[in-house]
Formats: C-alpha cells, structure tokens, sequence
C-alpha cells in the first residue's frame, strides 16, 4: 500500500510541476470512469464525455495549486458528479424560466412593448457590460451560469466573502443604473 500512496503522490507532484507525461497517465486511467460518473447523472453520453474532459481540463489549469486530501480517483470523481450536478441543476432552472416565460408572455406583444422590451434588454446589457470588470465577472457566473457563491469562490481562486462583496457591489450599481426601469417605490 506504501508504494501506491507513494506513486500516488509521485503523480500529483509531477503534474503539479507541470509534467504533461504524468497528466496523460492519470487522464488514460480515470477517463473512462469520470465518462460513467457523469453519465449516470446526465444520461447521456456526449454530454458526460464533454464534462469528463472538462474537469480533467480545470485539473491541468489547476495543477500548480492542486491539493487532493484523498486518492486522485476520489477527488476526480467527486469533482466530475458535481459538475453533472450543476449541470443538471442549470438546465432545470433553464427549463422552469422557459415555462414560465410561456405562461407569463402574451400571446402577441404589441408593438409597444417589444420596442420597451428591447430598450430594456439594451439597457440591460450596457449596465452589466459597464460593471467593474471583477463585478461583472461574478454576476455573470451567478446570473448568467447559475453558479453557487461557493463555486464561483473556486472558480475565481477568491473568497466566498469577496464573491459576496462584489455580486452586493454590482447589484447595487445595476439597481442605480436601471433606476428609471424598476418600479417605484409607495411609501
């Protein structure tokens, strides 16, 4: 058992050093797993290979700061269930807003409308795009990816406090950018 937590660890500070041999080996090894994890989550094939290769992606790009406390397996297949998780938690929100936008829309929008809802949407727009590049970075994963405050943390290498901080930051900016399109407040 000593020499496989040895080659084990021998492993993960290779690719930590960047050693693309090392990487390959753990990739041809936990592939075909990580491919099943995910399709047992996602029932599908091509979409469990395209989260597969994701998350042996982000072990690559985060090879320099990697710390498994388990076996490289473990931590492989944790990080593959919950990224079929999410996407399995994004589609259903995708889902509930598309029928609830087919419930709430009328059946033919006037030509008024359309034009606010444009306005809108360009308002919209220009008030993210005019964010803080860090602000704008953590309300898109939020609003626009439906990421966790945790996993946009990981995903940016930054607090959850300061994930917090920021999306607080740019909600407020939004708020005093499209002032003129929220309701008013009655006292």
């Amino acid at each position: 058992m000593e020499t496989n937590d040895t080659s084990e660890r021998s492993l993960q500070d290779r690719i930590r050093a960047g050693d693309e041999n090392a990487f390959d080996t753990v990739f041809r090894s936990h592939y075909a797993h990580l491919v099943r994890m995910a399709e047992s989550v996602l029932r599908e094939r091509a979409l469990a290979e395209e989260v597969a290769q994701e998350v042996m992606l982000e072990l690559w790009r985060r090879r320099e700061s990697l710390q498994v406390e388990q076996t490289l397996r473990a931590y492989l297949l944790r990080a593959t269930r919950n990224r079929a998780l999410n996407h399995v938690r994004h589609q259903r929100i995708v889902a509930r807003e598309a029928a609830i936008a087919a419930i709430d829309s009328p059946s033919a929008p006037s030509a008024e409308d359309e034009m606010i809802g444009t306005e809108l949407e360009q308002a919209v727009h220009a008030a993210i795009e005019a964010l803080p590049e860090k602000c704008r970075e953590v309300f898109q994963l939020s609003r626009e990816q439906g990421l966790k405050y945790a996993e946009i943390a990981v995903t940016l290498e930054i607090s959850v406090k300061t994930v917090e901080k920021r999306m607080g930051q740019a909600l407020a900016e939004l708020r005093d950018r499209l002032e003129q399109w929220l309701p008013t407040k009655r006292a």
